[in-house]
C-alpha cells in the first residue's frame, strides 16, 4: 500500500513520519498537487494520496494514478478536487472536518476587528512616523448587526464570540437550529434581507454549484455603505471584480479577505514565473486580487484562518484516521 503526502510543510513532517513509519509505503512531498507538470513516475502507482487546498487535483492530475483508491483531505473543503472522476472511477474522497471550527471563527473575528479598528493602518502609520488621528477612526462591535453567511460549524462557533460581544445576530442558512435561535439570539433571515441590515457579514459557507459568485454586483448594491465584508470561506464566493469595484466606488467600507478567487496564482511560483500558463479569466483574476492589495481598506490574508497549532494537531490526527479506517475496509468523514 502506497500513500503519496503532498502539500506538507515543515512541522507536519515529523507527525506524519511517526504516523507511517513500519506501517506504510509512503512519500512526503512538500509541493502542491497539480497539472502544471506530469505526475512523477516514482508515485504515480499511488494508492493513496493525501492533498490540502493549495493542491488541484482535476481530470488531467487524476488520470495519471493507475491505482488511486483514496483521496484523502487534510481541510474540510474539497472544491479542489473533481469529484465526478472520482465518482466514474471509484475513487473514495474523505475530508478532516470540525478541526477549525474555533480557529477560524476566531480569525474571522480577528480580520473583522482589525478593519473596522484600523489595526494594520495604524500599524503602518506608526511604524512610518505618518500618524493621522481623523484617518484611524474605527468603528464599534457591540451593538451592531452581523450577518452570518452559512451558519455550519464554524458559523456557530463565529455567532457564540459575536453574541459574547453583544452584537445583534442575523443568518443565512438552509437549515435553522433552535439551541442558536433560543441561546445566542439569532435570527434567521433571506439573503437579501441579511445583505441590506448587516453592518458586517462574515462568510462561513461551503462552495458550492449554486452559491458561486454569491456576493455580485446586485448583492453590494444592496448593502449598506458602512457594511463591512469578512470572508474566511472560499475567494469564489465572491465576484472580485464587483468587490473591487464596491470598494473604490465605497459602496461598501471595507473588507477582510483570508481566501480569494484564483489565490494559488499569487504564491505558487510555478505561476508566478509562467504566466503563459494561465488562461485569460485566471490572469484577470490574478491582477484584480493584486490590485485588492493596493487598497487601504482591505486586510487580506493567505489562507490562514485554519492555522493554528490546535487545529493542525486535529488536521493530521483526523487524516491518519481516515487512512487507516478506510485501508481496514472501513470509510469515515466521506465526501464521496
Amino acid at each position: 500500500m502506497k500513500i503519496v503526502y503532498f502539500d506538507v510543510e515543515s512541522y507536519e513532517e515529523e507527525f506524519l513520519k511517526q504516523a507511517n513509519d513500519g506501517k506504510y509505503n509512503y512519500l512526503l512531498l512538500n509541493e502542491p498537487l497539480n497539472d502544471l507538470a506530469p505526475v512523477d513516475l516514482k508515485y504515480s502507482d499511488a494508492d493513496v494520496i493525501s492533498v490540502f487546498t493549495t493542491s488541484r487535483v482535476n481530470k488531467k492530475v487524476l488520470e495519471q494514478f493507475k491505482n488511486l483508491k483514496l483521496i484523502a483531505l487534510r481541510s474540510v473543503g474539497f472544491n479542489h478536487i473533481d469529484l465526478d472522476y472520482c465518482r466514474e472511477h471509484n475513487i473514495s474522497v474523505v475530508n478532516s472536518p470540525n478541526y477549525g471550527n474555533i480557529t477560524v471563527a476566531e480569525f474571522a473575528l480577528a480580520l473583522l476587528l482589525d478593519v473596522c479598528r484600523k489595526v494594520t493602518v495604524s500599524y503602518s502609520e506608526y511604524k512610518n512616523s505618518r500618524v493621522s488621528p481623523a484617518n484611524l477612526i474605527g468603528t464599534e462591535l457591540c451593538g451592531k448587526t452581523v450577518g452570518i453567511v452559512g451558519l455550519g460549524a464554524i458559523g456557530s462557533a463565529f455567532a457564540k464570540i459575536a453574541h459574547g460581544l453583544s452584537m445583534n445576530i442575523i443568518a443565512f442558512d438552509k437549515y435553522e437550529k433552535d439551541e442558536m435561535k433560543d441561546k445566542y439570539g439569532v435570527r434567521y433571515v433571506d439573503f437579501d434581507t441579511l445583505l441590506k441590515e448587516s453592518d458586517f457579514i462574515s462568510i462561513h459557507a461551503p462552495l458550492t454549484k449554486d452559491n458561486y459568485h454569491m456576493f455580485d454586483e446586485k448583492s453590494f448594491d444592496k448593502m449598506k455603505e458602512t457594511a463591512i465584508l469578512v470572508n474566511t470561506g472560499r475567494g469564489e464566493l465572491i465576484d472580485t471584480q464587483a468587490l473591487f469595484n464596491a470598494l473604490v466606488n465605497k459602496k461598501i467600507a471595507g473588507a477582510g479577505l483570508d481566501v480569494l478567487e484564483n489565490e494559488e496564482t499569487m504564491t505558487d511560483f510555478d505561476y508566478m514565473f509562467g504566466i503563459n500558463r494561465l488562461d485569460k479569466f485566471t490572469l484577470e483574476q490574478t491582477i484584480i486580487n493584486s490590485r485588492l492589495f493596493q487598497l487601504d481598506n482591505v486586510i487580506i490574508t493567505p489562507h490562514t484562518a485554519f492555522n493554528s497549532k490546535e487545529a493542525i494537531h486535529r488536521i493530521l490526527n483526523t487524516t491518519m484516521s481516515n487512512i487507516e479506517v478506510f485501508l481496514s475496509g472501513g470509510k469515515q468523514n466521506n465526501v464521496i
